[in-house]
């Protein structure tokens, strides 16, 4: 970091889907699994594009009206299939991993808030050399309980941020957007995602920014000591 400049945020807290990784491969063949399983037609490749990111549960239950134990049953036909043969079909974003190196080295620490189940992400996370970076992972909890804006709180409280605006998430949907919006932190938007088509949608949201590549975030991180 060239000393001119100083940090803009203490914690950086990321996003998984559409964020760190493409999972759309994994995702759509369980969900697709899942649906036909069920009986079900395929919805157009546009609504299953959707199911990438949000709980699965809230895009069953969006697309197909399905309650109790109707949705029980697709989540966990999802579930079984996901984990046991689609979970590592994924592919990280190019530069990904050389933006959290200049993090790490700049003392700006990385978190990841994700609306994927925990013990998936920490697995996926794990397999994919993203646990290096970061000192806090946090996913969804397997009810279905905790929104964006819960798992978003916990990676801060767990990272002791007393000064929220010391915390900046950076992801691809207006989910993170809002999530960040409810805990109180700033918001970069990703654009080579599942989400955000261009930066107006992304800054429409009230972002600090809005980044076409992952080298794009690090504009952001730093303010130039006057």
């Amino acid at each position: 970091m060239n000393n001119r400049m100083q940090r803009r945020y203490e914690l950086a807290i990321f996003d998984v889907d559409g964020t760190l990784l493409n999972t759309e491969e994994g995702v759509l063949k369980s969900a697709e699994h899942a649906i036909l399983q069920t009986g079900r037609a395929l919805p157009d490749a546009q609504t299953l594009r959707t199911f990438i990111g949000p709980p699965i549960q809230d895009s069953f239950q969006r697309t197909f009206h399905v309650q109790e134990e109707e949705l029980a049953r697709m989540t966990e036909i999802f579930r079984s299939c996901y984990s046991t043969q689609n979970l590592l079909k994924a592919v990280p974003y190019g530069g990904l991993y050389e933006m959290l190196d200049e993090l790490f080295e700049s003392g700006i620490r990385v978190a990841i808030a994700t609306y994927k189940r925990e013990d998936y992400a920490l697995k996926i996370l794990q397999h994919f050399g993203f646990d290096r970076y970061s000192v806090s992972s946090h996913g969804a909890d397997a009810e279905n309980r905790l929104k964006k804006a819960d798992i978003i709180d916990l990676c801060i409280r767990e990272c002791s941020v007393a000064d929220k605006s010391k915390v900046v998430m950076i992801g691809d949907t207006e989910h993170d957007a809002m999530g960040a919006k409810q805990v109180g932190i700033d918001f970069i938007g990703v654009t080579w995602g599942f989400g955000f088509r261009n930066s107006e949608e992304v800054l429409s949201t009230g972002a600090v920014g809005s980044a076409e590549k992952p080298s794009d975030i690090l504009k952001y991180m730093f303010v130039r000591d006057v």
